[in-house]
């Protein structure tokens, strides 16, 4: 009698969606950091520096992208807006941005420029938008996530397809914040209600990957020193998880979510596959500088 082919087993949930697969077709992309911290040689700025300070004298998108995809790189990440709060794009919403600096008589676009130069190479585009701002007034209260989102649909609505948004877990300290000059602290597991800005990008460009500590598509390795798990592509589980929270051990373990204050591997856990994320994270080769944190 014929040997029967038996059935292929049912695919074990969460599987990726389409956009995480595709983001792992990329393999190798890069990020531009480059606002007014370049004129003040500074990491971060406080957010009272004068958009004057932004006066590039040599700006060329084309040779920037180009440098990118000769490199081998097939993306770019832009900072569109980093902790001072200084936009690179026209924002109807703020004042603090190009628009207000002498670059290209106050009518340059940066993320233009960028969005441009990356769709004329065949190189795909990203965005980095700060959550934390120290130069807005409203940061830490409710009138801020407004704002903040206004913001968001400007960078989807208006620069073409955006293949991933990062958004950075730090957040709350020191800032000029409108000219208070002072702390403010928030919670990051409830300030930023985050379901509902992912919702939004999930509206407006719903191949975007989104990358926080959380996912909830892509993540890093929990640390800015490169380092991660020899294998990296466990599930996290949804509720235990925001940005700007990361346990490097947890997400670098291949065995799945670990037990509090216990070394021994985890034990299987009965939560559905509803209450799991499937995340793909990024993973640096041993030996090489990573690729993107």
């Amino acid at each position: 009698m014929p040997l029967r082919l038996a059935d292929p087993p049912a695919p074990y949930a969460p599987l990726p969606a389409p956009r995480q697969l595709a983001w792992h077709e990329l393999e190798f992309y890069g990020f531009l950091h480059f606002t007014v911290n370049t004129f003040t040689n500074r990491e971060w700025g406080d957010g009272d520096e004068s958009p004057t300070l932004f006066n590039p004298t040599d700006f060329d998108a084309d040779q920037i992208v180009g440098a990118a995809k000769g490199g081998g790189m097939k993306g770019l990440i832009l900072t569109c807006k980093h902790h001072d709060g200084f936009c690179l794009w026209p924002s109807r919403y703020t004042e603090h941005s190009v628009k207000n600096s002498p670059w290209r008589g106050g009518r340059g676009d940066v993320v233009k420029e960028i969005s441009a130069a990356c769709a004329r190479q065949d190189v795909k585009f990203g965005v980095y938008l700060s959550p934390w701002d120290r130069n807005h007034k409203d940061y830490g209260r409710p009138e801020y996530l407004t704002y903040y989102r206004n913001q968001l649909r400007e960078l989807l609505t208006e620069y073409g397809p955006i293949f991933e948004i990062f958004f950075d877990g730090a957040n709350g300290g020191d800032g000029y914040y409108g000219g208070a000059y002072e702390r403010r602290e928030i919670d990051n597991k409830t300030y930023y209600d985050w379901s509902n800005t992912w919702r939004l990008v999930r509206e407006l460009q719903p191949n975007t990957v989104l990358f926080s500590d959380a996912g909830p598509d892509i993540r890093w390795v929990g640390n800015e020193r490169g380092n991660a798990g020899e294998t990296c592509r466990a599930t996290s589980i949804r509720d235990d998880f925001s940005p700007g929270s990361a346990d490097a051990a947890r997400l670098n373990s291949s065995h799945g979510p670990a037990r509090p204050n216990s070394r021994q591997r985890p034990r299987p856990t009965a939560r559905t596959p509803e209450h799991h994320r499937c995340n793909v994270c990024d993973q640096p080769r041993r030996g090489r500088q990573h690729q993107r944190e």
